[in-house]
């Protein structure tokens, strides 16, 4: 089962997604801020698209500014496997995200060698959580991936759902 909230599905969710949802919903309120413990570092709003159902998913995560672009890490809590927003996105790489200055169509690729490495470091320098999960992380790579901004306007356009 993925960590991503299914849009328009209210069936009974687990943890994690009842969580998600409340992050979501609290960000949207506060004006796409965050508050209470996502307080002290950036969240983005990923919406992409089931890689086998095809269905639509919110994920909230914290993200690294990187330009016009926005990088995510797929630690997942330190949990063993990828999260499912991760096979996601490799799967089908457009995508949308909510920050706090507006709605954005995006294109996901995954951060290699040197540009991985030097943007995996920055995000350690500035997240206590990431550099936990990298310790607890035990037999994979935790993927860095670069959301390349496709669109300037700040509302999405057309690709904003």
């Amino acid at each position: 089962m993925t960590s991503a909230v299914q849009k328009g599905n209210r069936d009974v969710m687990n943890e994690r997604q009842t969580f998600d949802r409340r992050v979501v919903d609290d960000f949207r309120a506060r004006g796409r801020k965050t508050g209470g413990s996502f307080a002290d570092f950036p969240l983005l709003v990923l919406h992409h698209t089931g890689a086998k159902s095809g269905a639509a998913y919110v994920s909230p995560l914290a993200f690294l500014p990187d330009g016009e672009n926005w990088v995510i890490f797929a630690a997942n809590g330190a949990r063993p496997t990828h999260p499912g927003w991760y096979h996601n996105l490799r799967a089908e790489p457009s995508a949308v995200v909510e920050v706090e200055a507006g709605t954005f169509r995006v294109t996901a690729r995954i951060a290699e060698g040197s540009e991985r490495e030097e943007l995996r470091e920055r995000f350690r320098e500035v997240s206590w959580r990431f550099r936990d999960y990298e310790k607890a992380t035990v037999g994979r790579e935790i993927p860095v991936v670069v959301l390349e901004r496709l669109d300037g306007d700040g509302e999405g356009g057309a690709g904003a759902r």
